[in-house]
Formats: C-alpha cells, sequence, structure tokens
C-alpha cells in the first residue's frame, strides 16, 4: 500500500503540472507516454511470438507521429493524415510477401501492428487536441475516470457478491461497478455543469457521465482480458503498485473516445 500511494503521488507530481502548463511540455509528455505504452503492448505479444525488431522500430516512429499530429492545433476537429495511413499500411502489410515466412512475419502479425500503432497513436492524439481545446474537458475525463475507478473499488471491497466478468476479471462485482457509476456520474456532472459550463441541460450532462463512467469500466474490462488472454497481471512494474503505463490509463483512453462521441450533444 505504501508503495501504490508513493507512486501514485509521484505521478500526479509529473504529470498535473504538464498538463496545467499544456501546450508543447504535455504533448511531449503525452508522446513519452505512447512509446512506453507501445513498448508494453510490444513486451506482452513477446509471450506468444517475438515481432521482427525492424517491424517494432517502424511501429514506434509511426505511432510518435500519430501521437504528435496537428499537436498545436486548438481546435478540436481530428483530422487524420491519411498519407500517414497509407504509408503505414503499406509499410506492415507489403513486407509479408517479400519474408514469405509464417515464422518470421506474417499477416497476423501487420495486422496486430496496424491495430496497435492506431490505437495508441490516435488515442493519445486526442488527449492532446482535447488539452489545446480546453484544459476543463480533460479534467472533467480525469474526473469521471478516476472517480469511477476508486469507488468501483471501493464498494467492491465493501458490498461486493456478484461477480459481473469472473472470467476476465474475477474481482470486479456488478455492486462495485454501480457504486463506481453512481459517484463518478455525481462528482463529473458535478463539476460539469459548475465549473465548465453552467448553461448546460443538467439531464444531458447527467446522462453523457453516467455513459462515460460505464465506456471507462468496459476500457478496463477490454485490457483485463488482453491482460488474462496473454497471462499476465500487469502491463509492466513500471508504477510500483499500479503496473505500466496501460494499466493507468485503460480506462482513460476509452472514456476520451467516449466523450468524442458525445460532445457534439454537451
Amino acid at each position: 500500500m505504501k508503495s501504490r500511494i508513493i507512486s501514485a503521488f509521484v505521478m500526479l507530481l509529473i504529470f498535473l503540472p504538464l498538463l496545467i502548463i499544456g501546450k508543447l511540455p504535455f504533448s511531449l509528455l503525452i508522446l513519452l507516454i505512447s512509446l512506453l505504452g507501445l513498448h508494453e503492448i510490444f513486451k506482452v505479444r513477446r509471450k506468444s511470438k517475438e515481432l521482427p525488431f525492424i517491424m517494432e522500430l517502424f511501429a514506434y516512429v509511426l505511432v510518435g507521429f500519430l501521437t504528435l499530429n496537428n499537436y498545436t492545433s486548438t481546435y478540436l476537429i481530428c483530422e487524420v493524415d491519411y498519407r500517414l495511413v497509407a504509408f503505414m499500411i503499406f509499410l506492415f502489410l507489403l513486407p509479408i510477401i517479400f519474408v514469405n515466412d509464417d515464422k518470421s512475419y506474417n499477416v497476423e502479425d501487420a495486422l496486430f501492428l496496424v491495430g496497435a500503432t492506431v490505437f495508441i497513436g490516435l488515442t493519445m492524439n486526442l488527449l492532446i487536441l482535447i488539452r489545446n481545446y480546453s484544459l476543463l474537458y480533460i479534467i472533467y475525463i480525469f474526473i469521471i475516470t478516476c472517480v469511477t475507478d476508486t469507488f468501483a473499488f471501493i464498494t467492491g471491497n465493501l458490498i461486493g457478491k456478484h461477480k459481473c466478468s469472473p472470467k476476465i476479471s474475477p474481482k470486479k462485482t456488478w455492486e462495485g461497478a454501480i457504486g463506481g457509476s453512481i459517484f463518478g456520474t455525481l462528482c463529473g456532472s458535478v463539476f460539469f455543469y459548475t465549473v465548465v459550463e453552467t448553461n448546460a441541460s443538467v439531464l444531458v450532462v447527467t446522462f453523457v457521465t453516467l455513459c462515460l463512467t460505464i465506456i471507462g469500466q468496459l476500457g478496463d474490462l477490454v485490457f483485463s482480458a488482453i491482460k488474462r488472454h496473454y497471462g499476465i497481471k500487469d502491463f509492466s512494474n513500471l508504477f510500483p503498485g499500479h503496473g505500466g503505463i496501460l494499466d493507468r490509463l485503460d480506462s482513460a483512453v476509452f472514456v476520451v473516445l467516449g466523450f468524442l462521441l458525445f460532445l457534439v450533444i454537451l
């Protein structure tokens, strides 16, 4: 518990000032997080198969470009350079023709690289764009994520009896999920309505926030399913007591994606 508290304090000490500053310092932090997250994915993948070093290197470069795509923009317009996407597809898929060796590099490996690169690169890029657009929006997202995760854990430990997904995450319960959503919705909605936009519809804000708490918990389960598939407890031990980058951001990246879908009605 002590190491968990110390790790959380150190993470906040690094993250919060850069989040407030924004601009290039925050973008560089997110770039570092993107690369570390991709490293964790590759580390997990090596448990079943080693990917060619050069292909992993290409993925790191492409994730960097995707993460920093339009990183100076202050408009929440999600634009992707399709030339980069086309180049990525060629770079990962065409080698399977020339290698012609399933054991070394095959179509499954290529699609894995495409998926990992797009998922990490685009979600991290969205974090930068949302922060550039509004510091309050990104705080709203992290309030939902942190409060939901915290109270899902507390409620589950106190009164949790009914498992909601025992094959994927044996410790998660319906009581914990409901408790997390209630407190996440309450705190997130109050923050949005009193700080972000006081003229917003209370019903709309509450509905959107509730949906985001649910999406965040589903994201947590998706990452748990990945860990369960590869037989690991955490993606890494970068943060003692917390796991790795992906263990900390599992809910947040899904909330970011969900927020983008609901932004039009907020």
